[in-house]
């Protein structure tokens, strides 16, 4: 029985790279009998420059198909099976969905935890725009406009 690959190739680089892309996580690839342990995996990031180039690219990727997923979830993914007794419910052979509060706070994280990854791995697109408000005008320096006003005195009558 042959066991898991640990020879680099970079056949096997673009295999692991493209499901990376397409929004699998690596410990997900990994899980594949066929593809190396995530043990491997780190250390071919560590000692193969181009692996780590491609993997970095496919991790970006995988931002906007998280996004992809995002629009099924909202869209699709909200009702649950009932789950009657610890068992889905079924009639005539069909899962009686539900959408209900759990489900839809469980899509909820579901979106949230996706977008939360999304900024992190693609910051410039996906990210939280910051504005500094210590900046003037085009993120120049703060100009200040000092106008003095001279108004007249009356004078003091002595007496």
């Amino acid at each position: 029985m042959a066991g898991r690959p640990t020879d680099y190739s970079p056949e096997l680089a673009d295999a692991i790279c493209e499901r990376l892309g397409q929004g699998e996580s690596m410990r997900s690839v990994s899980r594949d009998d066929a593809m190396p342990s995530m043990a491997t995996l780190f250390k071919w990031l560590r000692v193969h420059p181009q692996f780590l180039e491609q993997y970095t690219r496919a991790k970006e990727e995988s931002a906007d198909a998280m996004a992809e997923d995002i629009l099924e979830i909202a869209d699709n993914e909200v009702e649950q099976p009932l789950i009657v007794d610890g068992l889905p419910m079924q009639v005539d052979g069909q899962l009686v969905m539900v959408k209900d509060n759990v489900s839809v706070q469980h899509a909820k994280l579901r979106v949230d935890t996706r977008k939360w990854l999304m900024a992190k791995m693609k910051p410039k697109r996906y990210g939280e725009k910051v504005t500094n408000e210590h900046t003037g005008a085009n993120g120049g320096p703060i100009e200040t406009k000092t106008e003095w006003v001279v108004q007249p005195v009356k004078p003091v009558n002595e007496a």
